[in-house]
């Protein structure tokens, strides 16, 4: 059954209009009719079966034959703080870190950022593609909620962002006494976890400091060092397995 995002305003009792890029993806691509039945998510959790009745203007209008809450979300929020990347890693990030129940994603400037933004116009818009990659994962693997990623913020920014958090990692490569495994088991039952991961080339010490000072937990993932795209994919899947729904 084809699956489309929706925006929660345009649910009108039993009554749904389909706009934007899917209404061309219904009519010319997939080809449908009326009376075909299509899933149907708002993105904050609410799921609809939709018939589809007519097509408008620029607009597939639908009835709801059913609704329910979304059962795909994990019991933990996790928030990546992403080192900005170079080249289409940031791509990569961002669709596997959905598809493994990320919350929410923010792109972080570093000291060893390579990648510079020219101006607030070139973050907007890296940011909306970002979004779009998004989205379109969110639709492929049956979440409920379409992951926000953010614009980028420097790193001085990001640690401060984070101090009601209950639990926020920072793995680091010098790190040798706390391990990842450790940490966890001695946090109990959480439900909000911020993870910072560094671009090519990691932190530095300089930056570890600040994070621990603003009581972020530096962590070892193990004696082999990973790339930036591999390390927060890593922590996302280890803690979707300890506290989340994976397992």
């Amino acid at each position: 059954m084809p699956r489309f995002f929706i925006n929660s305003k345009d649910v009108f009792d039993d009554n749904i209009n389909i706009t934007g890029e899917d209404y061309n993806h219904i009519k010319k691509v997939l080809r449908l009719k009326c009376e075909e039945i299509v899933t149907l998510s708002d993105g904050i959790g609410n799921e609809y079966v939709a018939e589809i009745k007519d097509f408008g203007d620029g607009f597939v209008h639908t009835k709801v034959i059913e609704s329910y809450k979304n059962t795909t979300e994990p019991p933990i929020k996790v928030t990546l703080y992403q080192g900005l990347p170079k080249s289409d890693k940031m791509d990569f990030i961002i669709q596997k870190s959905v598809e493994l129940g990320i919350s929410r994603i923010v792109p972080v400037l570093t000291e060893r950022t390579v990648v510079r933004l020219d101006s607030e116009k070139d973050a907007a818009k890296k940011c909306e593609r970002w979004n779009r990659i998004s989205q379109e994962a969110a639709k492929q693997c049956n979440r409920g909620i379409i992951p926000k990623i953010e614009v980028p913020i420097s790193f001085k920014e990001a640690i401060k962002k984070v101090h009601d958090v209950p639990l926020s990692l920072i793995p680091y490569e010098k790190e040798s006494k706390n391990s990842l495994k450790q940490i966890l088991k001695s946090v109990g039952d959480i439900s909000e976890v911020s993870v910072f991961i560094g671009p090519e080339g990691g932190f530095t010490e300089q930056e570890i400091e600040e994070a621990v000072n603003c009581g972020l937990s530096s962590v070892t993932l193990g004696p082999r060092i990973l790339r930036t795209e591999t390390a927060g994919i890593t922590v996302l899947t280890i803690l979707m397995y300890e506290l989340g729904d994976v397992g």
